[in-house]
């Protein structure tokens, strides 16, 4: 049986009740959250559109894992939908494979390696415009913060610390190998990855902790009034729940690990950078000592 067969195999065909077919608002847009051309709004004002690699499509998407038609949107006037049309890769609709979706306001649609939001509403451009906000400040794939809030909180936290006296850590952790994920299963298991890393560990921190994607398969937890002691303890038990964490794109199973490091406030550290650097430099140390371990 092909890939592509085995997909099909698993895919979920959404069931379009009575209740979910009222009609949707005159205007309606996806909006690219995760991809190329970040933040362009597709319009979806014809009866039907083309997803695709290929020029012909009303929505160009130019990578290899999307099918030259890869899927359709049908616009009945009441409802959109959203229909594969046999993609190599599939098409999914908030992490499930779809023939045929009824779209709802908010969902997300992956397309190769690219991902809509899905909008519809009284005021389109006011929905339009929050999403942009958003974008500001959450990383479209993983959807945890991304660098820029991230630097921002640091900087804040970095303050209230010395002006307070409270303690302040940070973790810095990427992915052990990241580079041979993509290699040897292709980067839509890359990105799968990624994903559920940050849903993992973001369900175990706390509320006043700040988890973003610093850069590529880099991360960062900002943890405020926790000091070195409890830092280190913190990363082991997120060092220890990614190795035992079940990694499965499709019918592959994809061992995990990754190499953390930690820095504390001190006197000694005055400035972001240097804050960031020293749990960057304890993150290069786990790297270069073996990997899989925490540095602190």
């Amino acid at each position: 049986m092909s890939k592509s067969e085995d997909l099909k195999n698993k895919t979920v065909v959404t069931v379009i009740s009575r209740i979910a077919e009222r009609p949707v608002a005159k205007e309606a847009c996806l909006v690219v959250i995760y991809g190329q051309e970040l933040g362009k709004k597709y319009n979806i004002e014809s009866r039907s559109m083309i997803i695709g690699r290929s020029s012909k499509c009303d929505v160009q998407i130019d990578q290899e894992s999307v099918s030259r038609n890869h899927c359709k949107i049908v616009n009945t006037g009441k409802t959109v939908l959203m229909r594969d049309l046999g993609s190599t890769n599939g098409t999914y609709v908030n992490d499930v494979p779809i023939d045929e979706h009824l779209l709802r306001d908010g969902d997300l649609v992956k397309v190769g390696r690219t991902i809509f939001k899905f909008l519809t509403g009284g005021n389109i451009e006011h929905a339009y415009h929050e999403e942009i906000y958003r974008l500001t400040t959450v990383d479209g794939l993983t959807q945890i913060y991304n660098k820029r809030y991230f630097m921002d909180v640091l900087e804040r936290e970095i303050s209230r610390g010395h002006r307070y006296g409270r303690e302040l850590s940070l973790i810095m952790f990427d992915i052990d190998h990241f580079k041979l994920v993509n290699d040897n299963f292709g980067h839509l298991a890359g990105d799968y990855v990624l994903k559920h890393l940050a849903s993992v560990i973001k369900a175990r921190i706390r509320r006043e902790d700040i988890m973003a994607r610093y850069g590529g398969e880099e991360f960062a937890i900002v943890l405020p009034e926790i000091d070195n002691v409890n830092a280190i303890r913190f990363s082991e038990k997120i060092r220890i729940l990614v190795e035992n964490t079940h990694f499965q794109f499709e019918d592959t199973t994809i061992p995990i690990t990754i190499s953390i490091g930690v820095s504390t406030s001190t006197d000694e550290l005055h400035t972001i950078d240097e804050f960031i650097k020293l749990a960057d430099d304890n993150l290069y140390e786990a790297k270069r000592t073996g990997r899989n371990c925490v540095v602190g």
